[in-house]
């Protein structure tokens, strides 16, 4: 359990996050064929809008697991100083 912080913890959400919004998007990229179709549950608007999102959430990921990279390295220069 020492392994286990809360920047392990945010990155693991992160991920956990980005594998839902994965599966959405791709039922989305399934049921694109419907489009102008009338009834149809998506749009080229909402499918536009649901690539953003996930990106998003995969540059948010990155973003957050490279902080925590950061950290740790200042960490261990720390410790290697004193």
């Amino acid at each position: 359990m020492s392994h286990v912080n809360a920047s392990v913890l945010k990155v693991k959400l992160a991920m956990a996050i980005i594998g839902i919004s994965s599966i959405h998007l791709l039922r989305t990229f399934i049921e694109a064929g419907s489009i102008g179709i009338e009834g149809a549950r998506v749009t080229s608007t909402g499918i536009m809008w649901q690539t953003t999102i996930h990106m998003i959430f995969i540059l948010s990921a990155i973003g957050i697991a490279w902080t925590d990279y950061i950290m740790q390295q200042a960490s261990r220069l720390g410790k290697l100083e004193h």
